[in-house]
Parts: C-alpha cells; structure tokens; sequence
C-alpha cells in the first residue's frame, strides 16, 4: 500500500506515528511510505535517520493568548493546505494518517479535499485541537484510552490503544547492569520527558544527594539541554546521571518503578508492561492533558500523581519507600497497570487502515 504518516512536534506524536510504520512495513514489506511533518520541530532530524522519505511544511500552531497573532497561523493554514495537495497528488496514496500535532490541520484536510481516506490516531485522554477539528473528515479514529471514545462520533471511533505498547512488547530487555547497576537491588528510572524540563532539573538536582543510602538504585536522565547543570551535584554511588538513553524503551523492562511525566508514549509503555509509575504530570501542555492521562491511570490505581507544585524531595522519597516496602501495594499497582495495556494496539491501527483502504 501506499501511505502518507502526519506527525510533528513532539516525540508523543512522532514515536506513535513511527510504530505505526514499523508495523505496516512488517505486515506488507513493499509498501511506499512518506512522512510529512514540520519544518523546524524534532521529526525533521528524527525522521530521515529512520530512512523514511521526508518532506517538511511550514506551519505553526494557534496562540491561545494573543488572538490576532493567529491571523498569520491561518495564512500558513492555507498555505500549507496547498503544498500538501501538491505533495499527495504526487505521491498518489491510498491514505493518509495522523498521529497528532498541529502539522496533521492542513496535510489530513488536504487529504479529505482531494477524496483521500484519513484515520488519525489520538494519543490523550482528552483530544487536541488538530483532531477534534479533523474528525469532522476523518473515516476512522482511532484512540489510546477509552476515555477519549466519547469526544468523536460514535460511528467513527475505535478503541486501538497507542502503538508505541505493542512495540516495548516487542523489543528486547535492557538489563540494568549493563548501565553498572546491581542485579540484586530495584531500579527507580526518573524522567522528565524526552526533552528534559527546566523547572523540574532544579528540583531533581537537590534531589539526587538524598538517594544516599537508599537500598535501591537510580538511573536519573536530565535530557541533553540540562545535563550540563548537574556537573557540580553530588552523586552517590547508588545513582547515575545520563543526559539521554536511546534505548530507555528496552531498559524499562528491567526497572521496577518510573518517576516520569504522564506523556501518552509513557502511558502506552508501562501499561504494557504493568510497570508502576509516580507520574508528574506536565503543567505546560495543552488542555492539561497529561494530569487528564494520569487521571486515567490513578483511578484505576495503577500509578500515584505528585503534581508539580506539589513535588519535593522529601513527598518522593517517602512515595517511593512505601511503594517498595509494601509488597501489596506494589503488587497491585502493577497488576492494576497491566490490565490498561494493549498488547496488540499497532496490530489493530494496521487493521483499521486496511479496513479504510478496501
């Protein structure tokens, strides 16, 4: 098949788009597949070192606060909407998908003009402002979290979860002594997005120093902006710090609590696995929607929210300690993860796809 992926910003959009891919080149290996993204946001670099055709298009997102300003975002709109006419009647698909981000507006209505099917994917608990606006022309959506079926036309919405937890189902353990770890002790992974964040690497900096002495271990990654200011922390030797971990998905499967943000990736891959988390949700995204995601996990108890003006040293470590100390507690916070992953989300996306295309 031929098939257009639209994607861009964030790697919450970008890793479940690239899923998606993986698993259409496993099921029909001579497909033809086109990412179309930004032109100045990460798929841009990530993208073409995967060997996937590239094509970027200028666009920007709406400016909530200052109105006016988004005179210029609708003229990129338009814009942005003719190019990627251009680009799909020259690709010629069978149809287009979506996996979120500001760029899918004009690529996923461009496709609809042009009588191309469209399936997005929504990541969040609560959609973002590109797909409740494309579901309008969408054939098929497909969401993570059955919370989200209720904000889409019944007839058109399907329950797939996130592609990304089929993958961390899928790809093989990273032990943790291969980062120097002990075999014998529990791992806590703390992270704060893909990207690192820049309120929290104060926190986190006064953090580290009071893991001393702890009988567990921790594997804390700033992301590459930050780590720089944790050259003067001291470290104990129960801890290391790492600016970035391509293979995190893989170490997971060897850690036995995450303290992360509450991204949809992060969501898709510890419920897969029935990993317990301390989530601390972002305050700075759209919606609120990764409060709204780990909402979705908490009732259910899989994980605990410490939210971000809440967080200090002193709340985590206690979390942390009565987590590992209380065997029931932990046992089901892992048993209650386990039950919101879906083993075969990307298989079902394919499924989907194939469904629209017939």
């Amino acid at each position: 098949m031929r098939v257009v992926v639209v994607a861009g910003g964030t790697g919450g959009h970008i890793y479940p788009a690239i899923a998606i891919i993986n698993k259409i080149k496993e099921k029909e290996p001579n497909s033809s597949i086109l990412y179309i993204g930004t032109t100045d946001r990460m798929e841009k670099d990530i993208i073409p070192k995967l060997d996937i055709p590239f094509i970027g298009i200028e666009m920007s997102g709406l400016d909530r606060k200052n109105i006016f300003s988004n005179i210029s975002v609708l003229k990129k709109f338009m814009k942005a909407v003719k190019k990627a006419k251009e680009i799909i009647k020259d690709f010629r698909p069978d149809v287009v998908v979506g996996a979120g981000g500001y760029i899918t507006a004009p690529v996923l209505y461009a496709s609809y003009k042009l009588n191309i099917p469209v399936l997005i994917h929504e990541q969040n608990s609560l959609p973002g402002m590109s797909n409740k606006f494309i579901s309008k022309f969408a054939s098929k959506i497909c969401v993570s979290l059955p919370s989200s079926v209720k904000y889409f036309p019944e007839e058109k919405v399907v329950y797939t979860g996130n592609p990304r937890s089929e993958e961390i189902i899928s790809k093989e353990v990273f032990l943790k002594k291969n980062l120097g770890f002990s075999e014998d002790k529990k791992l806590v992974v703390l992270v704060m997005g893909s990207l690192g964040s820049l309120t929290m690497s104060e926190k986190i900096r006064e953090l580290i120093p009071k893991f001393k002495d702890k009988f567990y271990q921790v594997l804390v990654i700033t992301g590459n902006n930050y780590y720089d200011s944790y050259k003067d922390v001291e470290i104990p030797s129960n801890v290391k710090v790492v600016a970035f971990l391509d293979n995190l998905i893989n170490l997971l499967k060897d850690t036995d609590l995450l303290v992360s943000r509450a991204g949809a990736s992060t969501i898709a891959e510890i419920t897969a696995i029935g990993l317990p988390a301390i989530l601390v949700p972002s305050p700075y995204v759209t919606n609120n929607h990764q409060e709204k995601n780990a909402m979705a996990l908490e009732e259910k108890g899989a994980c605990l929210i410490i939210r971000e003006e809440e967080f200090s040293s002193e709340k985590l470590l206690k979390e942390i300690d009565n987590i590992f100390c209380n065997r029931e507690i932990y046992s089901k916070m892992k048993e209650a993860s386990k039950k919101l992953g879906v083993n075969n989300s990307a298989t079902r996306i394919y499924e989907e796809i194939r469904k629209i295309i017939r």
